[in-house]
């Protein structure tokens, strides 16, 4: 026969507080570990989900870096061909495809007018005769025809016109004529 001991003062108090341990105290447990699995369960998948979430981004990040390095290496070539267009000996030699020489001693105007300097004008050289790449094709359909040049520069000084006073005419292979251009 056991008894339960008389408790006094203080835990008599508290004990009178706390339920019973009874039936009751039992039900009360299984929606305490049914929520604990539920969030769990519910941790476990968030982790899931922001973890994919992260390995996509790393993939697309690979891509971009990918993406980069490619645009960077085309961005270096262009560079490279820019340069290579605005060094002063290519300029140099365009435009002395172009017929351009060298110009004379400059002469500069003060502020009162006056001109400080000598002027002198550039030395004349040979005019080349720029012809259109279809007059190229008309030229050079023979079989002796070399490789066309852009142009051509006058080996001697002009000839002289004909006492009659006609102009001279230019030539047929000289008049460019149109051409249709394929995928217009």
């Amino acid at each position: 026969m056991s008894r339960k001991p008389e408790l006094k003062g203080r835990a008599a108090r508290l004990a009178r507080l706390l339920p019973s341990g009874g039936p009751r105290g039992q039900a009360a447990r299984a929606p305490f570990a049914f929520l604990v699995v539920v969030l769990l369960g519910g941790g476990l998948i968030g982790l899931l989900v922001l973890n994919s979430a992260l390995s996509e981004g790393s993939f697309q990040l690979d891509d971009l870096k990918q993406q980069t390095k490619e645009l960077t290496d085309e961005e270096q070539a262009l560079q490279r061909d820019i340069d290579a267009y605005s060094a002063p000996q290519a300029l140099q030699r365009r435009a002395r495809e172009l017929g351009m020489v060298p110009g004379g001693d400059p002469a500069f105007l003060d502020p009162d007018g006056t001109v400080k300097g000598s002027p002198s004008p550039a030395p004349a050289a040979a005019t080349p005769l720029v012809l259109a790449p279809e007059a190229l094709t008309a030229t050079s359909g023979g079989p002796s025809a070399g490789t066309p040049s852009p142009y051509t520069e006058p080996s001697g000084p002009e000839p002289a016109s004909s006492s009659t006073g006609t102009a001279a005419t230019p030539t047929a292979a000289a008049t460019p004529t149109p051409t249709p251009t394929p995928g217009r």
